[in-house]
Order: structure tokens, then C-alpha cells, then sequence
């Protein structure tokens, strides 16, 4: 069984904020054993201890169960900074702008690196009215499609999600928007800026 947070994780944070084993054990009411069992592994806290045990070590629920701490740089909140997480089990597409704890279905996601598009993946940009008219030149079989597209500017996200033979194109409001990206489910995340 794997657990859901690991004994080192619980260590690196004690240490970090400078706690012993009794003072972290005299906030949670336990004992400095049961504190010394956690982070050698021979012993779990118990599911109730998780939030109180993530307040005492400063960080979140999210970033104990997944043993590293997130700093976020992107203080500012510039949509330019999109980040996305697809889950390999249901194709969830989460979006964070900057760094994340994100899970699903059990599975901690990675974030998607964007490359440039490639000849494979090509995408056209057209102008209907006040809208981009954006599709990827790009098989949309039940094995192998293009899963979302998003258009986005400085303050907003624009995301359509795309399913299995259907067609792999969106139209987006042209506000702002500075770059498209979009995800196939076999070859990743790719991304366009738009051209001025």
C-alpha cells in the first residue's frame, strides 16, 4: 500500500520550521513517539490529523499529501503564465496559473510541457466577425484527437473542450488574446502565439 504521506515529507517539514518531535507532537496532541513513527515510517497519522498536521508544518493539505512545497513565483497572476494538467486516467484538464499540487483519480499531475507546433499539429487562426476561428489540422479518432484548445490574453482563459470525432476547432473572442494552445492526447500540449 502506498502511503498517503511519506515519513521524510513530515521530516524535511518539521525541520524546516523549526520544530522537535515534541513540539510538533504537543500541537497535535500525540506523542513524540507516535511523531517519530510517522517519519520513520512506521506508522501513519491518522486522515483527522492531515489538516491540523499541514497548519503546524505551513503548508497545505496538497502539498503534504504530495511531499514538496509549492512556491509560486507568479505572484501577479498573469494569464500569459498557463499552466495545464490532464489527467491520463479521464483526460480532466486542470488550469493553474503558476505552480500547483494537482490530483486526480489518485494520480498527482505533472504540468504539460508546451512545445511550439509542429507540421503535425499545425493550427490556423482565422477572423469571423469579433472572434478567432482557430482548428488544428489533426485526426479526431476515438485513439487519437485533439483534446481542448484555449485562446489566451493577459487577463482571461478561453477553453473549449473537444471530443472524439468531433471537429478539432473553436472560436474564441479576439479580446487581448496573445496565444493559442492546445493538447493531443498521444503527442502533449502544444502551444502558437498569435501573430499581430
Amino acid at each position: 500500500m502506498n502511503p498517503y504521506v511519506t515519513g521524510e515529507a513530515i521530516r524535511l517539514l518539521r525541520e524546516k520550521n523549526k520544530y522537535t518531535q515534541a513540539e510538533l507532537a504537543d500541537q497535535l496532541c500525540v506523542s513524540d513517539k507516535t511523531v517519530s513513527k510517522w517519519e520513520t515510517g512506521k506508522g501513519y497519522p491518522d486522515i483527522t490529523l492531515l489538516e491540523p498536521l499541514a497548519k503546524a508544518l505551513s503548508v497545505s493539505v496538497a502539498e503534504l499529501l504530495s511531499g514538496s512545497t509549492i512556491s509560486n513565483g507568479n505572484v501577479s497572476a498573469n494569464m500569459l503564465r498557463s499552466v495545464f494538467y490532464v489527467c491520463p486516467v479521464c483526460g480532466n484538464v486542470v488550469h493553474s496559473m503558476g505552480e500547483a499540487a494537482v490530483h486526480c483519480h489518485g494520480v498527482l499531475l505533472r504540468p504539460a510541457e508546451a512545445e511550439e507546433a509542429d507540421e503535425k499539429h499545425a493550427l490556423t487562426v482565422g477572423q469571423v466577425e469579433d472572434e478567432f476561428f482557430v482548428t488544428v489540422r489533426h485526426d479526431m479518432t476515438k485513439q487519437h484527437y485533439i483534446s481542448f484548445i484555449a485562446a489566451v490574453s493577459s487577463d482571461r482563459l478561453q477553453l473549449v473542450k473537444l471530443y472524439p470525432e468531433g471537429d478539432a476547432a473553436a472560436r474564441f473572442k479576439m479580446a487581448g488574446v496573445r496565444r493559442f494552445y492546445y493538447y493531443c492526447n498521444r503527442d502533449g500540449l502544444f502551444y502558437r502565439n498569435r501573430k499581430k
